[in-house]
């Protein structure tokens, strides 16, 4: 029999830059989705899974049943299903946990695998600078900022929320490009964090650039994102790989 494998990948941006655009790429990933279930014994989801996400008492915002579905069917198979709250669905509650039967992990998870211990999470809010956002951060995962959001009614909530939406990097197709390595924010910060404790591998999301950086003994890994790389992450028991999914063709 086949060693199952760990598959990691984050920021679908599912609902930019339109309908049309976030509809094929929902069915991009269920063509993922539908590809890793048959290996998998574990799928980890680091983040900005939607553009926008906030679930009201009664009502969630539409669309992307397709994956719900596919996630629901894959947790339903017996392989377990982890969201990470990204920067632009940090208001996920009980939904997915209810309905789909989904793990949401709202900051870091640290695990072991194979002999490996792995550190993950979104990225946002991390390493130096970027004060203004953690501020942010703070002030929306308030309890406060939540149940005033939650009094709003749906229509103008996600209005709101979509306008927010439409200054995003990635609905202006803005591909991200490598910088010096002083400059990667999230590579300091994994440097500071081995500096207090050995991690085999350190993984993140929220870059939206696919990277791949040995850390001495370590390696530092980012995920990228679904508009531009179609990136992933996979652990076969032994190593980690990135990886890009293409489509197969039916034709």
């Amino acid at each position: 029999m086949t060693a199952k494998k760990i598959f990691f990948a984050s920021d679908f941006h599912f609902g930019v830059p339109d309908f049309r655009a976030s509809r094929e790429r929902e069915d991009l990933v269920v063509s993922w989705l539908d590809q890793i279930k048959h290996e998998a014994s574990e799928i980890y989801l680091l983040g900005d899974i939607f553009d926008f996400w906030f679930e009201y008492a009664s009502v969630i915002p539409k669309g992307f049943i397709r994956f719900q579905g596919k996630i629901a069917e894959i947790v339903d198979s017996g392989i377990p299903v982890f969201f990470f709250k990204g920067n632009h669905d940090m208001w996920m509650f009980d939904y997915f946990k209810d309905e789909l039967g989904v793990q949401i992990i709202s900051d870091e998870l640290i695990i072991e695998r194979g002999g490996k211990k792995f550190y993950l999470h979104h990225g946002d809010g991390l390493g130096p600078g970027d004060t203004q956002y953690k501020i942010l951060k703070k002030i929306f995962r308030s309890k406060f900022c939540q149940w005033f959001f939650a009094r709003l009614h749906p229509n103008l909530g996600i209005g709101i929320a979509s306008g927010w939406s439409m200054k995003s990097r990635l609905q202006n197709n803005k591909k991200e490009e490598f910088r010096d390595i002083s400059e990667e924010w999230l590579v300091s910060y994994s440097k500071d964090l081995l500096a207090k404790e050995h991690f085999d591998y350190l993984i993140f999301g929220h870059r939206h650039l696919p990277l791949d950086i040995a850390l001495g003994s370590s390696k530092y890994v980012n995920l990228g994102e679904w508009i531009n790389f179609n990136s992933y992450a996979v652990f076969d028991g032994e190593k980690l790989e990135l990886r890009y999914f293409e489509k197969p063709d039916n034709g």
